[in-house]
C-alpha cells in the first residue's frame, strides 16, 4: 500500500467512525491530525461532555506500529477492513486509556520485565534492543472484547 493509499483509507476509518457515532446522537468532528494523535473530537447535544478518539485503521493482519493513548477523555478506536467490500460495514474495537494499558502489559509482560520494552508516559511501547522502536503491532484476536464496544464512549459522553 502506497502513501497516498495508506492517508485514504486512514480517512475512511476516521469518517466510519464518525459516521456510528452520530447514528448514536453524539457530535463528532474530524481534526485532521491537530491536536496530535486526536482524530475525533467528540460531544454531547449541550457541549458539556467531549472526549479525544484516536483511529486506527488496517486492510491487512495487524494494525502495525500501534502507539496508543494516554490522559483522560481519550479514546481509542481500531477500524478493521481487512476482507470488507466496498459495500460492507469495517469492524470497530474501541479501548479507553485503561484497556490499552491492560494490552500493552498483558501482551509484553516478559519483554517489559526482561528491559526489552520500555512504556513511557504516554503508553506507548517502546524496544529498547532495537534502536528505539516507538509502538506495537496489534492484531484482531487480542481485543475481541472490545468489538463494537461504543458503550465505552457513548457512556462518557451522554448526558445522564
Amino acid at each position: 500500500m502506497n502513501g497516498e493509499e495508506r492517508i485514504l483509507l486512514g480517512l475512511a476509518a476516521e469518517y466510519a467512525v464518525a459516521s456510528e457515532l452520530c447514528r448514536r446522537g453524539i457530535y463528532a468532528q474530524l481534526t485532521f491530525g491537530l491536536p496530535e494523535r486526536t482524530d475525533l473530537l467528540v460531544a454531547n447535544a449541550t457541549g458539556n461532555k467531549m472526549l479525544r478518539i484516536q483511529v486506527k485503521s488496517k486492510q491487512g493482519r495487524e494494525w502495525p506500529n500501534v502507539k496508543g493513548i494516554y490522559g483522560e477523555n481519550m479514546i481509542l478506536v481500531l477500524v478493521d477492513f481487512e476482507n470488507k467490500g466496498e459495500n460492507q460495514r469495517p469492524d470497530f474495537y474501541i479501548l479507553t486509556v485503561e484497556d490499552w494499558r491492560a494490552l500493552l502489559f498483558n501482551r509484553l509482560r516478559d519483554k517489559i520485565e526482561s528491559g526489552e520494552v520500555v512504556i513511557d508516559e504516554t503508553n506507548t511501547p517502546i524496544w529498547t534492543k532495537q534502536n528505539n522502536v516507538r509502538g506495537m503491532g496489534v492484531l484482531p484476536e487480542w481485543i475481541t472484547d472490545h468489538r463494537e464496544r461504543w458503550n465505552r464512549i457513548t457512556d462518557r459522553v451522554m448526558d445522564d
